[in-house]
């Protein structure tokens, strides 16, 4: 079989990842690159003599089998559709769009043209969240009661996009992605402390029809850096800390029991049991989702984060900046 010709879109901070990842791939070759800034552009037409180097979206999809789009977040919907429209798979880097109404318009053409599309919901191709999720699915933590996730650091501040639409993506997916669910209802509360409009932190709250409620902190401006999702369950409870080493993954054998026949003073009992640590496959996600792409892409597989998934998380985002105009004032979908 010959190797999938891809090509990458934005070969910037995070774009040049993809372009790295998909030179590494067995089934696939990095077969042009397209970025703005020439200054980019010399320094892969460097690292990679045998690609296509230009700034130029129309000749780059003239010279692939499919495509990757990882350049700023507010081309991404234009992007695709060029890349639909020309009949290449594409994988759209998160955010997936930046108004559902652009979301949309990209599922609605992939599925009138028959073109398949990923959406860059890179933690669902994370192993420990894999885990996770087998682990929810098969009833082991019991009923979910709520899960809450952790995403902070002292990083780059962004000035095209707020701390919601930088790190809320990643967030809302796992989310999602976890609980098989959209929520109802969406609150968000944040504030601008560096630059006037754009908020370096944000509490974001998600309730959902089974009555399960997940709550994100997500912030550049803080002295820690953490990347955690806890999910709490009526007989466990499981903690992902992805800036873990090697133990991403603890499950706690906790919870609180309610027997069945007791006093009222003993009708809620604590229990604390074991702490197990899985082993998780040493896999990085985005090789996973590259992977996984050029499956997509050659029609082996359905994806598994797909344009509709997209338009979901979009929609959350959408809603909760509405809240965050609101004051905080519940949105619901």
């Amino acid at each position: 079989m010959t190797r999938l010709r891809v090509g990458v879109i934005g070969a910037g901070a995070w774009g040049k990842n993809h372009v790295r990842t998909v030179g590494t791939l067995a089934d696939a070759e990095l077969a042009a690159v397209c970025d703005a800034d020439p200054k980019t552009r010399e320094r892969v037409a460097r690292q990679y003599p045998k690609a296509l180097v230009t700034a130029d979206v129309a000749e780059l999809l003239g010279a692939v089998d499919a495509v990757i789009v990882a350049a700023p977040a507010k081309t991404h919907a234009d992007l695709a559709l060029r890349a639909i429209q020309a009949g290449k798979p594409c994988l759209v880097e998160k955010p997936f769009a930046l108004a559902t109404k652009d979301a949309e318009a990209v599922a609605r053409l992939a599925a009138e043209k028959k073109v398949p599309v990923v959406a860059g919901h890179l933690l669902v191709f994370h192993p420990a969240l894999e885990r996770l999720r087998t682990l929810l699915q098969a009833g082991d933590l019991g009923q979910v009661y709520y899960l809450y996730g952790l995403r902070v650091n002292l990083g780059q501040v962004r000035a095209d996009e707020n701390a919601l639409w930088s790190f809320g993506p990643h967030d809302v997916s796992v989310a999602l992605f976890l609980l098989n669910e959209a929520p109802v209802r969406v609150a968000a509360h944040g504030h601008c402390y560096l630059q006037k409009g754009v908020e370096d932190v944000v509490f974001l709250t998600m309730e959902f029809a089974s009555g399960v409620l997940a709550h994100v902190q997500l912030s550049w401006l803080d002295p820690h850096k953490e990347r955690k999702v806890t999910v709490v369950g009526s007989k466990k409870m499981v903690t992902f800390d992805d800036m873990e080493p090697r133990e991403k993954l603890r499950i706690y054998d906790k919870g609180v029991d309610r027997p069945e026949y007791a006093s009222y003073g003993e009708s809620l009992a604590v229990r604390e049991g074991d702490i197990f640590i899985p082993k998780i496959p040493n896999v990085e996600p985005l090789n996973a989702e590259l992977s996984h792409f050029v499956r997509v892409a050659r029609g082996q597989e359905a994806p598994r984060a797909s344009a509709e998934d997209g338009v979901r998380v979009v929609r959350v985002l959408e809603a909760a900046s509405r809240s965050l105009v609101a004051g905080g004032a519940p949105v619901t979908l």
